[in-house]
């Protein structure tokens, strides 16, 4: 299971890049604002860029893209048992990555149909993978993981999480 981390990584990247490169534009305007309501956009793009930015420095990047998964392996050590934090932002929501993420995809002035489906296939693909990777993290660290869903919302911060919802 060295590689499954690294694999997945290229192999989504592989599937984003082949989504870009056949996107096909699709006119027709949601909405579109200017001055101060645009210049709010803007600020909230950058925060999250900030947020998704600031973010992987919380964590391990090399674990992140499975490159640490690799390397230990490469050198026939076994890998280190996953250690639980909630370092800064993590103690705001759970996913503070995936957050700025989706803030990224709807924080614009100019928000056409076509944006507007693939900000939304992007943000169902990112609720899919949290539904997977929140089993994990409860497999991997049990009741510990599950009293953090149970008092940290999972996406919008100061959203009381739901007791017993993996989607808290």
């Amino acid at each position: 299971m060295a590689g499954a981390r690294s694999t997945y990584v290229v192999q989504s990247s592989l599937c984003l890049a082949l989504a870009m490169w056949l996107w096909q534009p699709m006119t027709g305007t949601i909405w579109q604002v200017e001055g101060p309501a645009a210049l709010a956009l803007y600020a909230l793009f950058a925060l999250g860029a900030g947020i998704v930015f600031w973010s992987t420095f919380l964590i391990d990047h090399f674990e992140l893209f499975g490159l640490r998964q690799i390397w230990t392996h490469l050198r026939g050590k076994p890998m280190p048992a996953p250690e639980f934090r909630t370092p800064a932002l993590y103690r705001i929501v759970r996913h503070p990555m995936q957050l700025g993420v989706v803030i990224l995809l709807f924080a614009t002035p100019h928000l056409t149909l076509g944006h507007l489906l693939f900000a939304g296939s992007m943000t169902l693909y990112i609720f899919v993978g949290l539904f997977f990777e929140e089993r994990a993290l409860v497999r991997t660290y049990g009741a510990r993981y599950q009293a953090y869903q149970a008092s940290v919302p999972m996406l919008i911060p100061g959203l009381r999480p739901r007791v017993g919802s993996s989607l808290g």
